[in-house]
């Protein structure tokens, strides 16, 4: 056992997120110490801090040993498997805390998990932080962008350490103190949802390039490193190029033709669309993308299918005529710009729309400034985003910042030729679709719910409003209906 009291910071669970997250630690100057229930994991980070450096790092496999070795008032991150694994890990570390102490779950939780765990950790005097991490696995280990709420107390108690361990950019590390109760995990959770979003509309722009324009994966990856030259600069963009590049040490061809296509997910996705319908927040593309991931499940019955469509005619793909391949190209990096703004407003959103709810007084400026660098949904365009906040931080909508509403009228015909095409070749665009749909829908100001108001007061009596009168008002449709139509019966 080490000396009691040797490190200024403690982290428990060391698969691959905690592992690397240490070794930043760690690299930066800060001596920690970890711990996990498996051993060999232990052994493993301490053999890493030894092999990158001798980097200020020791190993527990007691628990008791580990808490104790930390510097008081003493500052633990656990980073353990979402639910119940991680009040396990607080019920064992906890027993050995004193009053003051401070733990900082970096899991992707619930953030009503979160408020639960602080108010019980309240109640031993000890300080609770729910901090989201972005970033995976490199990211943890160079610099995430890191997202903690709780008390500005507990988050006092990490701010040297996170602002040297998080990804640096040119107006500061990517981490703030996010607001109060379960904020930190709530706007990670919300980050991810736009994250589902993007993957989802990459991988639509990829479809109709290769199905409808033929592009080769050598041109495909040509394509993204231009595209990530400009308005697309990204992480997503920047890794998607790359992933065009890698052959198959299996067989011959590219390795990106012979992945399943069936995609998995943890749950935020979920998550995300369940709270934007709690909330009344229009989130399509979110949940346009959510819906994708559910029916590439169906890998068999979309064989299936195919094969049954097949016999009555209808074929994967309807081959599209005189293909402009350049045209094309620069056509999807439109509509792939202006749906992505769209997939942000509606993430936006509903972050503002809970700050409301929960009165945290999120700054939302602020959050895109912290999602520049190190995280999944880093792009340069969030430097334009924090722009827009800063200019009008009561913000409707990114979609009418000016200088973003310019973008999207000037990005628009492309967008409605991508979908159109799309739609005529066969090829499902859910994410681009529905952007385009919410889009057109957010930008009239007269839509067909009138209608629905009058259907929803003739079968349930719920009253509807009038545009040249205040007040509710209801109507005997059935009675005034039948009777012009008996009306009518006598007239002829």
């Amino acid at each position: 056992m080490a000396d009691a009291a040797v490190s200024r910071i403690g982290l428990a669970g060391l698969a691959v997120m905690g592992q690397n997250l240490a070794l930043n630690i760690a690299e930066k100057g800060f001596p920690i110490s970890v711990y996990n229930r498996s051993t060999n994991k232990v052994d493993d980070t301490v053999e890493r801090a030894k092999d990158e450096g001798e980097l200020p790092l020791t190993g527990y496999y007691d628990p008791k040993e580990f808490v104790m070795s930390i510097q008081k008032p003493r500052s633990v991150i656990i980073l353990v498997k979402a639910g119940a694994p991680v009040d396990q890990t607080i019920a064992t570390l906890s027993s050995y805390m004193e009053p003051g102490d401070c733990i900082i779950d970096g899991g992707n939780e619930w953030y009503e998990n979160t408020e639960r765990r602080a108010e019980q950790a309240a109640a031993k005097g000890l300080l609770y932080l729910g901090m989201g991490v972005s970033g995976g696995e490199e990211g943890a280990r160079r610099g995430p962008s890191l997202m903690p709420g709780g008390t500005p107390e507990a988050y006092s108690y990490i701010e040297d350490v996170v602002a040297k361990v998080a990804a640096q950019v040119d107006d500061g590390p990517c981490v703030t103190y996010v607001g109060p109760g379960g904020s930190g995990n709530f706007v990670k959770m919300i980050h991810n949802g736009i994250e589902y979003g993007d993957m989802q509309l990459i991988s639509e722009a990829y479809d109709v390039l290769k199905t409808v324009g033929g592009l080769t994966n050598q041109e495909l990856q040509e394509t993204f490193e231009e595209w990530n030259k400009g308005e697309l600069d990204s992480f997503l963009i920047e890794i998607t190029a790359d992933i065009f590049s890698v052959k198959d040490d299996k067989g011959e061809g590219e390795l990106v033709d012979k992945i399943l296509d069936k995609t998995g997910m943890k749950g935020t996705g979920k998550w995300t669309v369940q709270q934007a319908a709690e909330l009344s927040v229009a989130a399509p593309t979110i949940a346009a993308s959510l819906d994708s991931r559910f029916l590439s499940g169906l890998k068999e019955e979309r064989v299936a299918a195919a094969e049954i469509f097949a016999q009555y005619g209808l074929s994967d793909v309807i081959a599209a005529q005189n293909i402009d391949k350049k045209q094309l190209v620069d056509d999807v990096r439109k509509a792939l710009y202006a749906s992505k703004i769209c997939s942000y407003a509606q993430g936006m959103n509903l972050i503002k729309a809970k700050s409301l709810e929960k009165g945290w007084n999120l700054n939302l400026g602020e959050l895109a400034r912290i999602w520049k660098g190190g995280c999944i949904i880093r792009a340069s365009f969030l430097d334009r985003i924090k722009q827009a906040y800063d200019r009008n931080d009561k913000l409707a909508s990114l979609l009418v910042d000016p200088e973003f509403a310019k973008e999207m009228v000037s990005r628009q015909a492309a967008w409605r030729r991508v979908v159109g095409l799309a739609i005529e070749a066969g090829i499902s665009t859910p994410g681009m679709s529905t952007s385009l749909a919410y889009f057109d829908t957010y930008r009239r100001g007269r839509l067909p719910a009138n209608l629905v108001q009058a259907q929803r007061d003739y079968f349930g009596a719920h009253t509807y409003e009038r545009v040249d009168m205040d007040g509710a008002y209801h109507t005997d449709w059935f009675k005034i209906a039948k009777s012009t139509k008996a009306g009518l019966r006598v007239h002829v």
